[in-house]
């Protein structure tokens, strides 16, 4: 009995560590098949991740770091109209069309604002300011929520995220777009030639995407192609946002179009701008290879349109043109050419006639001197829409510009039956109609579906050609030689030197205010063509000031200048009539 009993109580053992053996063995085989499986599918995101970009990236590394560190920010700008943001770890899920911001014990967040943060938003996607369409904000999870959610593709590159306003426009093209992100790429060091543009907006391509790919190595994503690369993205270091410095013009949204209030952008960075692009496009300009024949070949361009807009006589005003300032005129077309060709056309032309259009952006390209002539179709007012107008006037554009309008009804053709966008009215009640068909001119308007504005600006014209070249002959006979043509100075004076007062009573109802300077230590290395000083003189306790301006150093000032009176007195330097310096500090001076 005790030796059967033996026997069992061994089999039984047996059988207890053979089980546990196997157990063991499938225990270790389960966890190999999910490490392998694991392994499997960070290799697969590293090759997605590496599909997005040439550069090689640890996957395991960077979700560690994702999962420790979380999401981190730091802005610039007090606003969300003037705030671009830098983020490490910025997440977007492509279900949720959201942006992600993953909190862990090291994140930060700078600014920090709450609730704030939706009044309206973070910050401005475009360079369009405080369009409702453009906002960006993110949600906020912690990081420990990742462990329940699709395993991220990382995007290794230093990306820059922003919205294009209308990529089919080749003036926004320019203006809101191309500007504002070549600008906002050298504001941040990394955001180099091998950054990468990511473009939220959700638009295709556009027409216009050769330009944009000229901006970075790297061929730029589309909101819609993230999707093809997972459900959550990740990006290891982001720019959100786009300074809104060289932007000129406003559209309407809030009031009338027109220029900006605070313009702050001159025609050297528009022209620094267009050389970079120009050399991207193999593009050479006058002063290069080409000959001393070339050099001296003045030409007008005429921009032709081809689908509406359309100048009816072209062939009769082109043939004016060569008659009466027996110049060759060239003709360019957005529908026929390719921009590099118009661009290169363009760079070398004397003046630029064009019907008002987005096409006429392309007047940044010009040489210094050269003239930008834009055409008006009828009852619409230049002046009241100038992103043409404002850009050749910018300070160091160099331009001359004229604005010719169709006076004359019956040389206008409009299309009432076309869809409303392309100008017809025909779906507005006869009231409407009537009026706009008798109204002589457009009134001042908010952007963007005037009927009255869009009837009338796609009007085809027939070109009034005495009254233009008239209008021409004045301009071109002023026009400076395209060959000597230099940039305007745009140096500032510095703040005068050592000034000093003196005062003297002469009679109990009369004194003298003596006021001397020394030239602001920059103007020594300068040559300026006008030098002038301004002076403030206020009576202290009084709100007003008497101003003057003085081509000397020393000025002795009698008149209202009363004996006992205690007077501050401000000097400054002038250059060339509007190159102002900075006040020296304030002068008290008792008579």
């Amino acid at each position: 009995m005790r030796a059967a009993s033996c026997r069992m109580n061994v089999a039984a053992i047996l059988n207890g560590l053979l089980v546990s053996v196997v157990a063991a063995l499938l225990w270790k085989y389960v966890r190999l098949s999910e490490h392998a499986a694991v392994l499997e599918e960070e290799l697969q995101l590293t090759r997605q991740s590496q599909e997005l970009s040439q550069a090689r990236i640890d996957y395991h590394a960077a979700l560690l770091a994702l999962q420790e560190h979380g999401t981190r920010m730091v802005c610039t700008g007090k606003m969300h109209t003037d705030r671009i943001c830098r983020f490490d770890y910025l997440c977007y899920c492509t279900e949720a069309e959201e942006f992600v911001f993953f909190h862990s014990n090291s994140s930060f967040m700078l600014p920090n604002l709450g609730p704030r943060r939706f009044q309206p938003a973070l910050l401005d996607l475009s360079s369009v300011e405080d369009h409702n369409t453009q906002y960006f904000n993110f949600l906020e999870l912690p990081a420990a929520a990742l462990k329940f959610m699709p395993k991220p593709v990382f995007v290794p590159d230093v990306t820059l995220i922003l919205n294009r306003f209308n990529p089919d426009n080749l003036m926004h093209v320019f203006h809101d777009d191309l500007l504002p992100i070549f600008y906002t790429m050298r504001q941040y060091s990394d955001l180099d030639d091998e950054a990468r543009l990511v473009f939220m907006e959700g638009w295709g391509e556009g027409a216009h995407f050769d330009l944009y790919r000229l901006l970075s190595s790297k061929q730029p994503l589309l909101k819609e192609q993230l999707r093809n690369f997972g459900k959550l993205m990740c990006f290891t270091k982001s720019y959100v946002g786009l300074s809104k410095m060289t932007t000129w013009y406003q559209y309407g949204f809030v009031q009338p179009q027109g220029p900006k209030a605070n313009i702050l952008v001159s025609g050297n960075e528009i022209r620094q701008f267009a050389s970079s692009l120009m050399e991207k496009l193999n593009i050479t300009t006058r002063g290069g290879e080409e000959s001393a024949a070339e050099e001296k070949d003045e030409y007008f361009v005429v921009f032709s349109r081809s689908i509406n807009r359309l100048i009816l006589n072209e062939a009769e005003l082109i043939l004016a043109l060569v008659q009466e300032f027996q110049m060759r005129v060239v003709t360019v077309s957005l529908e026929e050419q390719n921009f590099p060709r118009i661009v290169k056309v363009i760079s070398g032309a004397s003046i630029l006639v064009s019907m008002h259009g987005a096409q006429l952006v392309s007047s940044l390209f010009l040489p210094r001197g050269a003239v930008v002539v834009e055409l008006f179709p009828y009852a619409v007012n230049p002046e009241q829409y100038t992103p043409y107008k404002t850009l050749a006037s910018l300070p160091g554009m160099d331009l001359q510009y004229v604005a010719w309008r169709n006076m004359v009804e019956e040389n206008s053709v409009a299309y009432p039956e076309r869809p409303w966008e392309q100008g017809g009215i025909a779906h507005l009640d006869k009231e409407e109609q009537d009026h706009i068909l008798t109204s002589k001119e457009v009134p001042r308007h908010l952007c963007c579906r005037n009927p009255e504005w869009l009837y009338r600006i796609y009007q085809d014209t027939i070109v009034d050609i005495p009254s233009l070249l008239e209008a021409l002959r004045a301009i071109v006979k002023t026009r400076p030689n395209l060959k000597k043509a230099k940039p305007a100075s745009t140096v500032h004076p510095g703040r005068v030197r050592e000034p000093q007062c003196q005062t003297s009573v002469q009679a109990t109802n009369e004194a003298k205010l003596t006021v001397s300077w020394q030239i602001p230590w920059n103007l020594k290395y300068l040559k300026v063509r006008e030098v002038k000083y301004e002076v403030w003189i206020q009576e202290q306790g009084e709100n007003t000031y008497m101003p003057y301006i003085l081509p000397h150093q020393n000025y002795t000032f009698s008149e209202n200048i009363k004996p006992f009176t205690t007077y501050l007195v401000w000097v400054r330097c002038i250059f060339n009539k509007n190159l102002l310096g900075p006040f020296a500090d304030v002068l008290m001076c008792r008579t």
